[in-house]
């Protein structure tokens, strides 16, 4: 009997021999380690988001970077481009004032007119053309509307002709000369565009008055008064400066 005391007394102190205590476990110490447990998943968790987004705002930063630098790039390159024209046309400039000349020489300076001023050079011609061909219709037509009606046909037609003309004709350079048109070039010009809006307004003519008489009249006397003065309105602009563009690169 005194034998199996003792073994039960040895049993129950055998934990605390070897270190180990068992301790209960209360039901709310239960619940604060679970929520320890849930917490520190969550906040895992939590942080491997953060990661994936700091990694995606990054590329997303570094492709503006990449974006700004390009564009900083290009820009540079085209500073670099207007610094060396400003130089150049410096020294043209100072040249000149230095008693030099522009082009190698003032008296066949080349030039180009703006898209600007063969746009009002050629709606300006079709008001006073429009006004010559107005009376001329009415002269031989004596109808107000047949008149009205031929000079209207004619003013959008012409006019777009008359400029694309302009256009073609400022890539050459034949018969210019001391930044101006010579009377060659006016006179080359008023006969080339003459010889089409004759035919132009004899169509238009007979297809209103229903009269190729009557249509033929009218395109003659136009031909007649609007050559000469043609030919007059382009030696008048040949005088004036807004819209030429010198080329003086030739001088560099």
């Amino acid at each position: 009997m005194t034998r199996l005391l003792a073994l039960v007394a040895g049993c129950l102190a055998a934990p605390t021999i070897l270190g180990f205590q068992s301790v209960p476990v209360s039901p709310v110490v239960g619940r604060i380690r679970g929520e320890h447990a849930t917490t520190g998943l969550r906040v895992a968790t939590g942080i491997g988001m953060s990661d994936t987004k700091s990694d995606a705002m990054i590329k997303q930063i570094d492709a503006k970077i990449q974006k700004y630098e390009s564009e900083q790039e290009r820009f540079a390159r085209k500073a670099a481009e207007a610094q060396s024209q400003i130089e150049k046309f410096k020294a043209s400039r100072q040249k000149y004032l230095n008693g030099g000349s522009i082009g190698g020489d003032t008296e066949a300076a080349n030039f180009s007119e703006t898209t600007q001023r063969s746009l009002v050079k050629s709606m300006m011609w079709r008001v006073i053309a429009g006004s010559v061909t107005f009376f001329t219709s009415l002269r031989f037509s004596g109808n107000i509307s047949t008149a009205l009606s031929i000079v209207g046909s004619d003013f959008f037609s012409k006019a777009a002709t008359m400029f694309v003309g302009e256009r073609l004709m400022n890539k050459s350079q034949a018969g210019r000369k001391g930044g101006a048109d010579d009377l060659g070039r006016s006179l080359a010009k008023a006969l080339l565009w003459r010889l089409f809006a004759i035919a132009n307004t004899l169509t238009m003519s007979y297809f209103i008055a229903k009269d190729l008489s009557m249509a033929s009249k009218i395109a003659g006397s136009d031909a007649i008064f609007k050559t000469g003065l043609m030919f007059a309105y382009e030696r008048v602009w040949a005088k004036i400066e807004w819209g030429k563009e010198y080329i003086i690169e030739f001088s560099i």
